[in-house]
């Protein structure tokens, strides 16, 4: 199979995904909000926060980063700002994607290839689960490729633990909740549980800017194969001509 054809599957491969890819990352982006709202309330609600009830996080433990590449080929520099800045990271590292460049001096506690990312998530969640249990960090960070539009895909940086109080003018945070178990258990299953969510919307967004950078650089790709294949052309037949005409001279002068 030609370069040409290739490329033009992996063309038509992203121009399937892309689309699908872009709706579900903005409706995303509505979900993400609406699940920020809701682990706001609760984790700054008056009563909570009066009784100590909350979670607050030593500043002395470590941070954890979490790094979400992609795994396809024919993205250019797509993982390009995450290896650069992974680099320069001194914070315990979850890696998502066979093509982020770990060296030896990063602390990795647990790498997933996409495809391990999605059949087992569990392990992910596990670790998750465990680190807010133990207080095992003081912050936890996503890092990723977000899709904005289909003109702006930007590295971005996520904070999602512990979350930054964010006054809501139109929620109050003063309702009396009346909970059936510990309440510093229920605050840590719900802090992991949006923090595994967080994981999985970024990874969608990150899925629909890889697509959307895909799509541009394999047409792009496309126009410049076929410029050279008709600078080719012009080549052969400028030749071709050149070839005819010498014919003719050599027949006239026989003639």
């Amino acid at each position: 199979m030609s370069v040409k054809n290739v490329v033009k599957v992996m063309n038509f491969h992203a121009l399937l995904r892309v689309d699908k890819a872009r709706k579900k990352a903005s409706l995303y982006f509505k979900t993400e909000d609406e699940l920020f709202k809701l682990v706001n309330k609760i984790m700054f609600n008056n009563n909570i926060i009066l009784d100590k009830n909350g979670i607050i996080p030593d500043k002395d433990k470590p941070k954890l980063s979490i790094y979400i590449g992609n795994d396809l080929g024919f993205c250019g520099d797509f993982n390009s700002q995450i290896n650069k800045r992974i680099k320069v990271d001194k914070n315990d590292i979850i890696a998502i994607g066979n093509k982020i460049m770990l060296s030896s001096e990063n602390k990795v506690v647990l790498r997933q290839s996409k495809e391990e990312f999605f059949k087992d998530f569990k392990k992910v969640e596990q670790f998750i689960y465990d680190a807010i249990k133990n207080m095992a960090y003081s912050e936890i960070y996503i890092f990723y490729n977000r899709y904005f539009n289909i003109e702006e895909q930007k590295f971005t940086e996520e904070k999602v633990f512990p979350l930054d109080y964010k006054k809501d003018e139109n929620e109050t945070y003063s309702e009396d909740f009346a909970t059936e178990t510990e309440i510093t258990s229920m605050l840590q299953n719900l802090i992991s549980l949006y923090i595994c969510y967080m994981i999985k919307i970024c990874e969608m967004n990150s899925y629909a800017a890889e697509n959307v950078v895909r799509q541009q650089l394999t047409k792009e790709s496309l126009r410049k194969i076929d410029e050279l294949e008709e600078e080719k052309s012009k080549i052969e037949r400028k030749e071709k001509k050149q070839k005819d005409f010498q014919k003719i001279i050599e027949n006239f002068r026989k003639g």
